[in-house]
């Protein structure tokens, strides 16, 4: 590629400090070095939301096309019916591509989406970020250049950047029950790469990486071990939400709960996040599924998606661990709270069956928050969980996502209802904030 061992300059959306939304700037971005990949970005992104509300995941793609291809469908743009397509953008509005540097790896990202988890940067919630900082975690791209000792991808393959990576060298790597890895985020900070250095740069400035992937950047660099190959007939627009919203919450369901077939299951919170994990209920065989949000416009998609009842805690004077258990004799089998308050959380563990009841934690509390319960409701059998991508060794699990997403065994698409440009992204913030789709 031209662009081999030179500095790129690209655009990006950074977040320069706590509480100041995202800024579209022209940044910097050094060569991958040994063991890392560039990944090429389109700057034309396109904005996917989830029905939102109270999210603890993704709330929308940014999607960027590709140089001959719609965004949209999939076909050349002289014949797709996109609004704009990329061959008829002016030379300004085409001269950057977004690019993801994936570590000792060059790439191109073609789609990548926000989570909620990247709403907890500008708040400041998010744990160990340093600002400047390039948000993004859940993306979708094309390697553009791999650096010295790559062999898992080349230029031109396709591919999917995973925030929790896959060493294969480390104690949990080899537990084939883990899906952790020592040198993930939460061991340390990943605002800088492992030798301590960031590719990014901005007026003079160094800017940090986030959670080792940033792919709110036309270009960024990535660790081999932080990146999965996926199928060439991927589009790349809708796989990204498997990279986080989609298997994370799916996988909540079919891998940490093991949902039984004919069991009954509770879905706290009604965002992409609860969308997913009630798809995620019906595909192990659920018979009932109470949807559980104080926003009543989410239930004809839950609805459509595979829930069999759903509540609004407005319309009850109790609390509702008791409503679920008058409705189901003696609680749920399961129940997810996918909200991330420490409230729900005891609510849905107290909604279980008191002896093997289970409940999975998935909504990203805030860092320092305490959660109060009676420990009868543990030491009378429940079990309580936490979940972590659902548990998917998403290295190894992503290409077998994108195969059976190929083969329409799921259909993740009915969560994307809306695309913006990278110009409004935080419009899609304030989308997002508003519960609107």
């Amino acid at each position: 590629m031209a662009t081999a061992g030179k500095v790129i300059r690209c655009r990006a959306a950074a977040v320069w400090a706590v509480g100041k939304p995202l800024s579209v700037e022209e940044v910097e971005v050094a060569p991958p070095k040994a063991g890392e990949v560039c990944v090429k970005v389109k700057t034309r992104f396109h904005m996917f939301f989830l029905p939102s509300g109270n999210y603890s995941s993704c709330g929308y793609t940014l999607n960027i096309p590709d140089r001959d291809l719609c965004p949209l469908t999939g076909l050349n743009c002289s014949e797709a019916p996109c609004e704009k397509s990329f061959h008829k953008l002016s030379s300004t509005e085409a001269r950057p591509f977004l690019n993801l540097i994936c570590s000792f790896l060059s790439k191109q990202i073609v789609a990548t989406g926000t989570c909620h988890t990247d709403e907890h940067i500008l708040e400041g919630i998010f744990p160990n970020v340093d600002f400047p900082v390039i948000p993004g975690h859940e993306g979708a791209g094309i390697v553009e250049s791999v650096g010295e000792g790559v062999t898992s991808v080349k230029p031109g393959d396709k591919v999917i950047p995973i925030s929790l990576p896959h060493c294969g060298e480390c104690s949990f790597c080899l537990n084939p029950e883990s899906n952790y890895c020592l040198k993930s985020h939460f061991s340390k900070s990943q605002s800088l790469l492992p030798d301590t250095t960031s590719w990014f740069t901005c007026k003079g400035k160094q800017i940090h990486h986030f959670l080792w992937v940033s792919t709110f950047a036309e270009y960024t660099v990535i660790l081999e071990y932080a990146v999965a190959k996926i199928d060439a007939a991927a589009p790349l627009d809708k796989v990204c939400l498997l990279a986080c919203r989609f298997s994370t919450r799916c996988g909540a369901a079919i891998n940490t709960a093991k949902v039984k077939p004919g069991s009954t299951c509770a879905v706290f919170g009604l965002g992409g996040v609860g969308l997913s994990v009630v798809m995620g209920c019906k595909a192990a065989g659920a018979s009932r599924i109470i949807a559980i949000d104080i926003n009543k416009d989410k239930f004809a998609k839950a609805k459509e998606l595979g829930d069999t009842h759903y509540i609004s805690p407005h319309d009850f004077k109790k609390p509702m661990q008791e409503v679920l258990t008058e409705m189901t004799g003696h609680g749920m089998d399961y129940s997810f709270e996918v909200i991330g308050h420490a409230d729900t959380m005891t609510a849905a563990l107290a909604s279980c069956n008191m002896n093997t009841g289970i409940c999975i934690m998935v909504g990203e509390p805030a860092p320092g928050s305490v959660i109060c319960f009676d420990p009868m409701l543990v030491l009378s059998g429940r079990t309580w969980k936490g979940t972590l991508l659902g548990r998917w060794n998403m290295r190894d699990c992503i290409p077998k996502l994108v195969a059976s997403y190929l083969e329409k065994k799921f259909n993740s698409d009915v969560l994307i209802t809306r695309a913006l440009p990278i110009a409004k992204v935080n419009k899609g913030f304030e989308l997002l904030h508003a519960g609107k789709r």
